[in-house]
């Protein structure tokens, strides 16, 4: 009987796959018809990620269809803040909205009830594993305690998330608590993914880039170091890949700095700097979803230039971001092919 290999899981630990091991960020999403026809069933948004049948249903559908070699929880950064009782909704046109929370909000949080609000997502996780081809890795995942308190101090996203920022210029030892404790519950939650089959996980902040030096230090790499020291101290063996979108040259020294297995990278973080980072360890990306909406030869000229800088390393292929709502999933099959075709 031969040994079952999660390409993924392979990469993580520092090994050269060839050709390289492929999942995409948000793959199970509105581009698919099917995703939009088990959509239009669930009510809202919320209840898709909190009924484990169909969040189950909707992480399987790109895995059907691709065969990607990782599987990624179906959920949202947003379920901690859910849980914590801000009175989180997405509406249609806007996206997410919530209570903003002030100074005196973020003293009075607690970590009481989270764990049972999020109980379906566990339920979730442990159902994938269960239903999940042996050899596909699963994703499990949470927001960076950055990016979840701008959403939280906002009340909704913004271009350059400018009320968080302002809010940690007047309020530093308020907001310091707020990524502390966002950092703790987090923690917990990547724990408890981790117990119910995740095989690694993905720490998102997908504000980073708006941040300074500084800032960046503060705010993005302190927390999600705490995240990783907390997780690894209760379960060593987790793999944990960080993606600080728009971080760019910041992302010199954050492998080290937060512990992260690997991490991401997005499209405009250029191949020769990529190539340097993937010296230090696993990266994954950093393909730009526009290709995935062009087509042709754009798409096969991105892919390939990336297989060609980074592909005699540990590399995961991967977009940039996010797949778009606009993208053919007939390019998405172009794109699975000519990656896995590659050696």
């Amino acid at each position: 009987m031969t040994e079952t290999r999660r390409k993924v899981l392979e990469v993580l630990v520092g090994k050269t796959v060839s050709p390289p091991p492929i999942w995409l960020m948000r793959q199970a999403g509105r581009y698919l018809p099917e995703y939009r026809a088990t959509r239009a069933v669930a009510g809202s948004f919320l209840d898709l990620c909190y009924t484990p049948d169909l969040a189950v249903e909707v992480t399987l559908q790109p895995i059907r269809r691709y065969a990607f070699d990782a599987a990624i929880l179906f959920s949202d950064i947003l379920v901690i803040p859910d849980a914590l009782k801000r009175n989180v909704r997405f509406e249609e046109g806007h996206g997410p909205r919530m209570d903003p929370i002030d100074a005196d909000g973020i003293r009075l949080l607690k970590p009481e009830g989270i764990s049972e609000h999020l109980q379906p997502v566990f339920e979730t996780v442990s159902r994938l594993r269960a239903e999940l081809p042996s050899e596909t890795t699963l994703l499990g995942f949470c927001g960076a305690p950055w990016t979840v308190a701008t959403y939280m101090i906002a009340g909704q996203g913004t271009p350059d998330q400018a009320p968080a920022r302002l809010f940690a210029y007047r309020n530093p030892e308020a907001f310091d608590h707020l990524l502390g404790f966002l950092a703790d519950v987090s923690a917990e939650y990547l724990v408890r993914q981790i117990d119910a089959g995740a095989d690694a996980v993905q720490i998102f902040d997908s504000w980073a880039g708006v941040l300074g030096e500084e800032e960046f230090a503060r705010y993005a790499v302190k927390p999600v170091q705490r995240i990783i020291a907390s997780v690894r101290a209760q379960r060593p063996q987790a793999r944990i890949i960080a993606f600080a979108k728009g971080a760019g040259q910041l992302l010199n020294g954050y492998r080290q700095a937060t512990g992260a297995d690997a991490i991401g990278l997005d499209w405009t973080v250029p191949l020769s700097f990529a190539k340097d980072l993937q010296k230090e360890g696993p990266i994954q990306g950093n393909l730009d979803p526009m290709r995935v909406v062009a087509g042709g030869v754009a798409l096969e000229e991105g892919i390939d230039r990336i297989l060609d800088a980074l592909g005699h390393g540990p590399l995961i292929f991967n977009l940039g971001h996010g797949i778009t709502p606009q993208a053919d999933p007939d390019h998405v099959s172009a794109l699975v092919a000519r990656v896995r075709g590659a050696r």
